[in-house]
């Protein structure tokens, strides 16, 4: 196997690439992505998921290499004007995951809080270990050391006793899962569109494996990872790059899986994810509460699903049809 390229990626060079005027940061990005396109002789693909950020990573790509498939996994978890703006662009590979998203709840659980603790609380939801036990409830490793990352943050630990399963596994069924086949099978690796302005893990994880991971298991290059969101939405404006509409309907910062409840009691915002769900998408929002079951799952998490000013009620006629239409737009099912 060839060496891999050399390059600093501490947290002062972090901080550093994180200040530098727009010009530069396209700069420094396109250089990576040269390194990344060249070192595996164009084998390569944007994980493209229609959001803000993959959209400027779908475009600083092939601003150099026009031939870089694109590739999308329609969870059936996305919103409409997600699924119709990723049909606006060429070379997208579609891809679909195994199982869906109702079948993974049933299956492993429903995702709450963060990937970690919902790991975490899942694990001592299935456990019979008394060692796993204690390090998840006390952080007490076996050998009696004490790991405060391992454990169950004390606010969350009465969602062990919920009525209903929690689990992490959803995005990797979802999302990754489907990604690491198509990798697999054609030997392509992916450019991914991570900021590590948007969490300490991925902050640790530049600092780790710098922009371009070479060596990890499923190596991965992610030449956004020194962008912050106002780098985004500048560069978006700057160079005209159309984007999907969802954004300009709602307050929304992020357009992930629709239903998905990781991070919801962190937003800041006057309505979250699903109070503004409801505004937007009425039917998919009774949808995900009644049939999916987020509505329990929210109510005993403490989080609000419903705006009380808006009207909520919907014949369950009504939310057949909103099913229907999303495969209908998806061409997974045709009319007869």
């Amino acid at each position: 196997m060839k060496p891999y390229p050399t390059c600093r990626h501490d947290m002062a060079t972090l901080e550093v690439l994180q200040v530098l005027p727009m010009k530069q940061k396209v700069l420094e990005s396109r250089i990576r992505i040269a390194e990344w396109y060249d070192y595996w002789e164009g084998k390569v693909y944007v994980s493209f998921s229609g959001g803000k950020d993959s959209t400027v990573l779908l475009n600083l790509v092939r601003r150099d290499f026009p031939d870089v498939p694109g590739v999308f996994v329609n969870t059936g978890l996305e919103f409409p004007e997600i699924v119709k703006f990723v049909k606006f662009h060429d070379n997208i590979v579609r891809l679909r995951p195994k199982m869906t998203f109702k079948r993974v709840l049933e299956h492993y659980g429903y995702p709450v809080v963060s990937k970690k603790m919902a790991q975490y609380i899942g694990e001592v939801q299935r456990t019979k270990s008394p060692h796993l036990r204690k390090l998840r409830l006390e952080g007490i490793r076996k050998d009696g050391t004490f790991s405060k990352l391992a454990r169950i943050s004390k606010k969350w630990q009465y969602l062990i006793d919920a009525p209903f399963k929690i689990s992490d596994k959803c995005c990797n069924v979802m999302k990754k899962d489907p990604m690491s086949k198509y990798s697999k099978e054609t030997g392509r690796k992916p450019y991914i569109g991570l900021m590590a302005a948007e969490s300490r893990e991925r902050m640790s994880g530049y600092v780790i494996n710098g922009c371009n991971a070479y060596a990890l298991t499923h190596a991965r290059s992610a030449p956004l990872i020194f962008w912050s969101e106002k780098d985004i939405w500048e560069y978006l404006r700057e160079y005209d790059i159309p984007y999907c509409d969802i954004y300009d309907k709602t307050d929304l910062e992020r357009t992930g899986c629709v239903f998905c409840a990781f991070g919801c009691h962190l937003e800041k915002m006057e309505k979250n994810r699903f109070q503004q769900l409801q505004k937007s998408h009425p039917k998919l929002h009774r949808y995900c509460m009644e049939r999916l079951g987020m509505r329990e799952v929210l109510e005993y998490c403490g989080i609000e699903w419903c705006d009380e000013s808006l009207p909520y009620d919907m014949p369950d006629d009504e939310i057949v049809e909103t099913v229907i239409e999303t495969l209908l737009e998806e061409g997974e099912i045709t009319k007869k």
